[in-house]
């Protein structure tokens, strides 16, 4: 389990602004269920003075999502957007007495949902999407003018940085000398902790990871909810694991946190956790889409 701070602890069990808005003026959306991670920014600005009279936010991620989305809304309330947009993602860290390094592309794309929606509000086109040749990692789709800017932004030197604040590299590793390339452009020199990684000569070298069989991913997966469900419990909430069907994994939800608002957001921060656990995407459904596949 991660480190977290109880700031963090406390946005995710009570996130603030969570939820629809009501006569929201901008939306900004980042990010991709695919990838693990989305978030829906609403604003509601005033159009004489441009300040933010209200924010909510609706994600699809893990704690750290929830907090930072959380910690974001709370941030930006009663700044106009001038002074919003010159909040950066270490402001919502901070805010949140720190991220564990490996979440702090939570808080980067925070940064990311309140761009998208002042550029909603304004009138102006803001694109999250990529061009095959800009897009350096394809995993989590993320581009190289995504990682200049947060290398240039966060003083970043190394490629466990990198991942740490994009999720760039942080899967099948092709895209590693990519990104190092990128950090000695911005950077002048090399400052990755390991040599450049050479290409392999062929296939056959690159280590493949062992398959889980089924009694192991199984155990994997009820270990993981097994690992959940105090932080659940706490919140007098409980998880358990009713069927695994390839892909699918579905689970019951109960005491708090069945019909809770917040029950899209139980189930993506588990799945978020079954994904690192297992090591391939998988989806977590809800028991009651069992009876409707």
């Amino acid at each position: 389990m991660w480190d977290y701070s109880e700031k963090v602890r406390e946005h995710f069990f009570n996130p603030r602004n969570s939820g629809p808005l009501q006569g929201a003026n901008g939306v900004g959306d980042v990010g991709s269920i695919k990838c693990g991670d989305a978030l829906r920014l609403m604003l509601k600005v005033n159009p004489e003075s441009e300040v933010i009279e209200d924010a909510h936010f609706q994600t699809f991620g893990c704690g750290s999502a929830i907090a930072s989305s959380s910690a974001l809304t709370e941030i930006i309330k009663g700044k106009t957007l001038d002074e919003a947009l010159k909040v950066s993602n270490q402001d919502i860290a901070d805010y949140l007495d720190g991220l564990p390094p490996e979440k702090m592309h939570c808080s980067v794309m925070g940064r990311e949902a309140l761009q998208a929606a002042v550029a909603n509000y304004r009138g102006e086109e803001w694109k999250d999407d990529h061009e095959e040749g800009d897009l350096v990692c394809k995993c989590f789709a993320i581009d190289a003018v995504m990682i200049e800017e947060t290398i240039r932004g966060n003083s970043l030197k190394t490629m466990e940085d990198v991942t740490n604040y994009t999720k760039a590299g942080g899967g099948c590793s092709a895209c590693h000398e990519k990104i190092e390339d990128i950090l000695i452009a911005v950077n002048g020199r090399l400052f990755s902790n390991e040599p450049k990684a050479k290409k392999p000569k062929a296939p056959a070298e690159s280590p493949v990871k062992p398959q889980l069989t089924n009694y192991q991913r199984i155990r994997k997966i009820e270990d993981t909810l097994e690992a959940i469900r105090p932080m659940l419990q706490r919140d007098h909430g409980d998880v358990s694991l009713v069927e695994v069907d390839g892909k699918k994994i579905y689970v019951a939800l109960s005491g708090a946190c069945q019909g809770c608002q917040m029950e899209s957001a139980t189930l993506g921060g588990i799945q978020h956790k079954l994904v690192e656990a297992l090591g391939e995407l998988v989806q977590v459904l809800p028991v009651a889409a069992l009876a409707h596949s």
